[in-house]
């Protein structure tokens, strides 16, 4: 754990018009692990909104329940929006969807029903967001309710995201809209108040009115608290560093601030590095990953990721890309720090991980809704906050960092946070703490790397599912590839930075 003083001596990490599109005041800050509590305090910050609910997401659906009971047909998202709209139809309720699977969801009966109601509500708008070049996506996740209080992560409103951390074999609340269940999900999103609040509603204003060319309404300033009572704070009166990825678009210039943050905070590791991610993909990352451990007094690296993407093509293309790219970095590696561990519950079953998470040295960090693949560095639309304790209002957080990690570590080994920190503290590495204190039952498993088909190779390598940018889906095979992309970044050194052109303090 890095120590309020050593944090102090510390060189920030965060660059305005770099790595961050800015850095924003932060009254309070928690992070929320898993969408039953996200969908709770969500559920509890909206109704108590007055002006506006903004929701930015890549899915939606309006069947879900925020707060599923076993056996009962609860209130759905739909419904609990109208009932907002009627209590208050001066709130605003304005969300904005992701285009992709848009006649799906149309397509059915209920949507179709939920929707036709809701355009009838002068209160409510739905919208959907294809503004971006083609094979892109609009990532982002975010929830901001009257520019005071935001939520920004990993976390949809969608199907197939409500679980509880302690991820049951048997939860009968885990089901989709039409009873069928779905496996156990982990996820992680960030509660902001503050100016923070009001930032990430710029930046869901600049994607609504290109999205819809119609600018959001304006709103007075916020005076009443949104904060839940019942939620701790963790973070107060701090800076927020605020990370993007957008592909280049009619007028709108690349913006790349979150690939230059994933190498930077690479590359200041000092002891230790925890991931928490869906996607290991990105060549430009692993090979950074090496370099970091070729360099004196390497890290040591721990990813928890799951054990398979979803869908056959996602099979395909990550997870044969996960495997080139783990092996490449193995061979610089010779004393074993670097990690991908699978979670599993009680009886062995894979624990899905959604979450976007990356700390470092417990002095940095990050939450949003970026991968650590191609699309999510130069491609899709995505949106990371971040703490970094270097920053002088920062110096008292690598402790409050440090029971995060504890807590993340905790919940997947399945023992109290009070066992792990014991256990780390002992061990002084992550990696022995892990072995120390696993047990059968829920539990982190090392992920076995299998040797991918020679499809799975062909489509990994050449990075056919998971280009750099919007104009990589139709440039030869010849000018792209895992192999390349290794090489370029081999050779890329911290003293060697230039800035991105993104201008300090340029808006989204």
């Amino acid at each position: 754990m890095t120590p309020p003083s050593a944090a102090s001596a510390l060189r920030p990490v965060l660059q305005v018009g770099r790595n961050c599109w800015q850095i924003t005041q932060c009254d309070c800050a928690t992070p929320v692990v898993d969408a039953a509590d996200y969908f709770h305090y969500a559920r509890l910050a909206m109704k108590a909104a007055k002006q506006r609910i903004l929701v930015i997401g890549w899915d939606f659906d309006t069947r879900i329940q925020l707060e599923p009971s076993a056996g009962k047909a609860g209130q759905s998202l739909g419904e609990f929006f109208l009932r907002l709209a009627k209590d208050d139809p001066h709130r605003r309720i304005d969300i904005l969807k992701w285009s992709f699977g848009m006649w799906t969801r149309l397509l059915n009966p209920t949507v179709l029903w939920m929707l036709w109601r809701w355009q009838i509500t002068r209160a409510i708008e739905f919208c959907f967001d294809s503004a971006h070049p083609p094979g892109c996506s609009h990532h982002q996740k975010i929830l901001v309710l009257d520019d005071r209080l935001a939520f920004c992560g990993g976390i949809d409103m969608s199907s197939a995201r409500w679980d509880t951390s302690e991820h049951l074999d048997n939860e009968p609340r885990r089901v989709m809209p039409d009873g069928k269940p779905y496996q156990p999900w982990h996820d992680v999103t960030m509660m902001l108040s503050g100016p923070v609040a009001a930032a990430l509603g710029d930046l869901g204003e600049d994607r609504w009115y290109r999205a819809t060319s119609r600018h959001l309404s304006p709103l007075a300033p916020a005076t009443h608290e949104l904060w839940p009572e019942e939620l701790e704070v963790h973070f107060k009166d701090v800076e927020v560093g605020i990370a993007r990825t957008q592909a280049a678009y009619g007028e709108h210039e690349e913006v790349r601030e979150i690939e230059a943050l994933y190498l930077d905070m690479i590359a200041a590791a000092q002891r230790f590095i925890y991931i928490e991610n869906q996607y290991f993909t990105s060549p430009k990352v692993a090979a950074a990953i090496a370099n970091r451990l070729q360099a004196p007094s390497p890290p040591e690296i721990i990813l928890v990721m799951p054990r398979s993407a979803e869908g056959w093509l996602e099979q395909k293309a990550m997870d044969a890309a996960r495997v080139q790219l783990a092996r490449k970095i193995g061979k610089h590696d010779p004393d074993k720090r670097f990690r991908i561990y699978v979670p599993v519950t009680e009886q062995g079953r894979d624990i899905y991980v959604h979450a976007k998470v990356m700390i470092v040295d417990d002095r940095l960090l990050r939450i949003g809704s970026s991968n650590l693949n191609n699309r999510s560095l130069g491609l899709d639309s995505e949106c990371d906050v971040i703490i970094d304790a270097a920053l002088p209002k920062n110096h008292h957080t690598p402790a409050i960092i440090g029971r995060l990690r504890t807590r993340l570590l905790a919940e997947h080994m399945n023992v109290s946070p009070e066992t792990f920190a014991q256990a780390f503290e002992h061990e002084g590495s992550l990696r022995a703490a892990i072995d120390a204190v696993r047990r059968p039952g829920k539990t982190l498993e090392l992920l076995d790397l299998l040797e991918p088909s020679a499809l799975e190779t062909f489509i990994a390598g050449n990075e056919l599912l998971d280009p750099e940018n919007a104009d990589g889906f139709f440039e030869p095979l010849s000018e792209r590839g895992l192999s390349k992309r290794w090489r370029q970044i081999r050779n890329w050194h911290p003293w060697r930075r230039r800035p991105t052109r993104n201008k300090p303090g340029a808006t989204p």
